[in-house]
This record gives structure tokens, C-alpha cells and sequence, in this order.
């Protein structure tokens, strides 16, 4: 089990505060009657001003409304300013917010799915993933047979909203928490990094897709 898990504790201290060169100032005007603010997404889904000098759970956004506000806006940067710095944006009428995200620098998301809880459906009680930090205000359909796990670095992916890839990250606390549930192929070379086959949840056992793998 260390060996499966090995990969996710190694991505998650290998992080660093890569120093990017500032080449803004919150809240210019490009255009009359537009202001544009940037903002960084951390490996934990935690929403900070992008420069911010100190980047901790005391100096994160923390109000839900705002955060669902903020999240469920975020799309990709098709524009033409600060597509190649900042690849996601979340505008709010006459003001642009623009994102970037830890792992802008090898092409990871947005959207970091942080929990896995129960909401009441017309179909009864189903599960669903948390992402933002604003509890029940930011969900999606929990999918067990399209979790993805890449061997290479040991994230776990997940289906999201079209808008913004169609592809979240699982927090890496909840992707150690969940990774009991994946089952591997046999193998004896120890050597051969292979992704999982079937994930286990509440009884049932799923083989999972692998859409999401490109």
C-alpha cells in the first residue's frame, strides 16, 4: 500500500513558491468601466489575491457566497490578455478576474475537489464533491467509475463542468483517504507504474473508464 500511495505524498512535497514576475497592478483599467483583479488557486483549492505575499489558510478567501460567486463564473481564458500567465478567468460584469493555479507550470486545473458529502435528491440521498471550500454551494455529481489516477505523479482526477476543462483535482488528502478503494492489476515487476483497474465504494465495485485519461 506505501508503494501505491508513495506517488501522492511526493507530489504534494515537491510543491514549491516558483516566483512568477508580476506584470499588473490590481485593479487597472485596460478600458473605460473595466477593472481587472488576479487571483492564484493553491494545490488545496484555496482562493488567494496572486500577489498576496503570504499564502495560508489565515489569508484565503473564506466567505461561502462570495467563493461560489467567484467558482461557479470560472471558465477558460479565451481572451486575448494574460491567456499564457493566467489560463482561467471569472468575470463578474464590468470587472475581469483573472486565475492562475499552482500547477499552471505542468498543466493541471482550476477546480480542486476537497470533499465527498451526501445531498437529498428527488432520487434520495446521493454523493457529491465539494470544491471552493463553500460546502454544498459548489458540488458535482461524485462519478466512482471516472476517478483517474495517474501513476506517473500519483494525482487523482476527476470529471467536472465542461467550462473549465472537464477535468478537477482530487485534494490530496481526500485522494490518500479514497486510494484504499483502487485495485491494481497483478503484476510481478514492482518496477511498472500502472494506474488502478476497479474502484470499491459503498459495496459496489467499479471498473473504471479511464475517459478522462487524455
Amino acid at each position: 500500500m506505501f508503494k501505491r500511495l508513495n506517488p501522492l505524498l511526493k507530489w504534494k512535497s515537491a510543491l514549491s513558491d516558483a516566483k512568477i514576475p508580476l506584470s499588473y497592478v490590481q485593479g487597472q483599467s485596460p478600458k473605460p468601466n473595466i477593472r481587472e483583479y488576479f487571483y492564484y488557486i493553491d494545490h488545496q483549492g484555496q482562493l488567494f489575491m496572486d500577489d498576496a505575499r503570504i499564502k495560508n489558510f489565515t489569508s484565503c478567501f473564506k466567505e461561502k457566497d462570495f467563493l461560489a460567486f467567484f467558482f461557479n463564473r470560472i471558465k477558460l481564458n479565451k481572451t486575448e490578455r494574460y491567456r499564457e500567465d493566467f489560463p482561467y478567468v471569472s468575470p463578474c460584469g464590468r470587472e475581469k478576474n483573472y486565475i492562475r493555479h499552482v500547477f499552471m507550470l505542468c498543466d493541471d486545473v482550476p477546480i480542486v475537489f476537497t470533499h465527498i458529502i451526501k445531498l437529498s435528491t428527488t432520487s434520495g440521498e446521493q454523493d457529491y464533491l465539494s470544491y471552493g471550500y463553500a460546502g454544498d454551494k459548489l458540488t458535482f455529481p461524485f462519478q466512482p467509475q471516472n476517478l483517474c489516477m495517474l501513476p506517473e505523479t500519483g494525482r487523482v482526477y476527476h470529471p467536472a463542468h465542461d467550462k473549465v476543462g472537464g477535468v478537477g483535482l482530487v485534494k490530496s488528502k481526500l485522494a490518500i483517504e479514497i486510494s484504499q478503494y483502487f485495485s491494481y492489476e497483478d503484476t510481478s515487476d514492482t518496477s511498472i507504474l500502472q494506474p488502478p483497474k476497479t474502484f470499491t465504494w459503498k459495496g459496489q465495485t467499479y471498473n473504471l473508464s479511464g475517459n478522462i485519461l487524455d
